[in-house]
């Protein structure tokens, strides 16, 4: 009987989630296969600013990452992927798929699948000799813009591929789509039927539950992995779930809650914790039956108060409040 193919899992690259506190609390579960970090810009880490240090620690589990690389002038990119790949880490990606206004205009994330192919190619051309043979090297990348074709698109993948890139993967919609837009996971698996072994494919997009994963696994069964990102910061459980028929365990949401606030503080830089808790709250209360009032006071709380103890106490008051709501079996 052939040997059952194992999909990979991987915690997805998120702003102000995909740090080092993240990761701790996705291992309390298990962990995942990869963790993509948050997007790393070019400029920022070759100013060597004072808070660079915090985006680049590859704690807990240095050999699962994957730095990912953002920005918008080739020289400093290709600079930076030099400094990335004398750090710990399996891989080193370059974002082409972020469609968010305010990195597409500054020139970065999904502009360079835009950009006159020259300019990308010589963008992929020069981080791939810096990478080559030391790690993994991977783009992450939508469609296309919205008039994208099979043609632009398979054009754009067989460039980095023929320039050296390793893996690729694929969000598959486009610029504008959003998320209600049902993601064209066919994509994912022509790409894998286009370059067979060659080439590693994760697809993106939609997962959120054991139904989803398979669901999309049916549309592109021959993918090497699946990406994760929103709801693993809901439930940063998933991936235990998606990976094995383990024993359930019993979760005190209260406890997790508190000991991620913990982790913050200890691993993130004071100015950071404002928007890094508001953010995992915003998805974290999507757990509860009266999870837009948990949201409501969680993200509104004093982040000024030492320790975050209004956070703290509005966390405790809610479980108070909800009793029910605060041992989740998974």
């Amino acid at each position: 009987m052939a040997e059952e193919k194992k999909i990979k899992l991987i915690a997805g690259p998120m702003a102000t989630i995909s740090h080092r506190a993240y990761r701790n609390l996705v291992e309390k579960f298990g962990g995942c296969d990869e963790y993509f970090t948050e997007m790393i810009n070019a400029g920022s880490l070759l100013a060597n600013s004072h808070f660079e240090k915090y985006y680049i620690d590859p704690a807990p589990v240095p050999e699962k990452l994957v730095w990912q690389l953002t920005g918008h002038d080739t020289g400093k990119m290709i600079q930076t992927a030099e400094i990335l790949c004398n750090l710990p880490g399996l891989g080193l990606d370059l974002n082409m798929g972020c469609s968010a206004p305010d990195i597409y205009r500054f020139g970065a994330g999904i502009s360079w699948m835009i950009k006159p192919i020259e300019e990308t190619r010589e963008l992929v051309k020069g981080v791939s000799e810096v990478v080559k043979g030391r790690k993994r090297f991977s783009v992450k990348l939508r469609l296309g813009d919205d008039d994208f074709t099979d043609e632009k698109f398979f054009s754009f993948t067989d460039m980095l591929v023929s320039e050296g890139v390793e893996h690729l993967t694929l969000h598959p919609r486009t610029k504008k789509e959003k998320l209600v837009r049902p993601p064209r996971y066919h994509y994912a698996e022509d790409l894998k039927k286009r370059y067979g072994d060659s080439i590693s494919v994760y697809v993106n997009g939609n997962v959120k539950d054991k139904p989803s994963f398979e669901a999309a696994l049916r549309s592109c069964p021959s993918v090497n992995g699946v990406m994760i990102s929103r709801a693993a910061v809901q439930k940063p459980w998933i991936f235990r779930q998606l990976s094995s028929d383990q024993e359930k365990i019993e979760v005190d949401l209260e406890k997790l809650a508190l000991e991620y606030i913990d982790d913050i503080q200890l691993y993130q830089p004071e100015e950071f914790w404002k928007t890094r808790l508001q953010r995992f709250f915003t998805y974290y209360s999507a757990n509860f039956q009266f999870g837009h009032y948990a949201q409501s006071q969680w993200i509104n709380a004093d982040f000024s108060s030492p320790n975050n103890e209004d956070l703290r106490s509005r966390i405790h008051s809610f479980f108070e409040k909800c009793p029910d709501e605060r041992l989740k079996l998974i």
